[in-house]
């Protein structure tokens, strides 16, 4: 199953309602006697504009969407001694990458899982699952804050929006120079009508889909550089056996209960025994603990 994570899927929706946007007002018809659709730099610009705005609207939506999708309570008074020790962990790893103080919270799911988000390295959020809280050791789950503190540190959210806006930019642009040569060609309109729009909505998805594993390469990539962070944050070791943990509810296939669109944001990407490499948010386990082994 494709789960192209909770930040690639608000992309396409806000992509698909620009779309929308454009044929209802009559934009896509005043733009053309512009010249926008003939001069090729003006088309850019106009989907670089779109383009990135969806990214950046992805970005500072995202940990909202976290909480609500979750369910994550925030922890801002403890109630207890694991909730103190879990609100100075994170505390303490802050201060070792030298970032803010980030939002904690705990979210309920069976499966191990913990996640990091936020549009800004000194106002984020990372939050662990009750799962992962109440059958990890204390140095396995400081390893996993870790790994989530090292995304936050390494502006991985940001590098994202950058990336995603670039991808956004051409599925608009190449998206509309297909539709418009298909519109003349095939439905010989020479301004953009139905099967123009039509095209477009189309192209737009599958080029979306295609452009997503330029997202997630990316995304398999900072998994590794977090997993170093966890490792220089904490140990080597212990990062090691947290990932080997996850690794054993993976084989056991232990059933996730975070929403397929937070998979992206998670330390573990899940069981995807069908899935294609091309669009896995993480890398393999195995691969992880052998890059980290390696010291790579």
């Amino acid at each position: 199953m494709l789960r192209i994570g909770l930040f690639l899927a608000t992309n396409i929706a806000v992509l698909m309602l620009v779309t929308a946007i454009f044929e209802i007002f009559g934009l896509q018809q005043y733009l053309s006697t512009q010249g926008v659709h003939t001069n090729t730099t003006a088309l850019l610009i106009m989907c670089a504009v779109f383009g990135f705005a969806g990214s950046i609207i992805s970005l500072l939506m995202s940990k909202w969407m976290a909480k609500r999708s979750t369910g994550t309570q925030i922890i801002t008074e403890p109630s207890n001694a694991d909730e103190r020790w879990l609100l100075e962990t994170v505390a303490e790893l802050a201060r070792k990458a030298d970032i803010g103080m980030p939002e904690v919270g705990i979210f309920q799911a069976q499966q191990s899982n913990a996640f990091a988000t936020g549009w800004n390295k000194n106002n984020a959020l990372v939050a662990v699952s009750t799962g992962l809280f109440s059958r990890f050791n204390k140095d396995e789950i400081k390893a996993v804050l870790a790994h989530e503190i090292g995304h936050v540190a390494n502006g991985d959210m940001i590098t994202l929006t950058l990336i995603q806006g670039v991808v956004n930019t051409f599925v608009m642009f190449f998206a509309r120079i297909i539709g418009s040569i298909i519109d003349k060609a095939v439905f010989k309109n020479d301004r953009p009508g139905i099967g123009y729009f039509v095209t477009v909505m189309v192209l737009q998805v599958v080029l979306g889909i295609l452009a997503s594993t330029i997202v997630m390469a990316f995304s398999r990539w900072r998994e590794y550089r977090a997993d170093a962070a966890g490792a220089h944050l904490t140990t080597r070791g212990a990062m090691i056996g947290a990932l080997q943990k996850l690794q054993a509810e993976t084989q056991a296939h232990v059933p996730s209960e975070m929403p397929d669109t937070m998979t992206a944001l998670g330390i573990s990407g899940g069981w995807k025994e069908h899935a294609s490499k091309l669009f896995m948010t993480h890398p393999p386990l195995e691969e992880r603990i052998e890059a980290l082994r390696r010291g790579v």
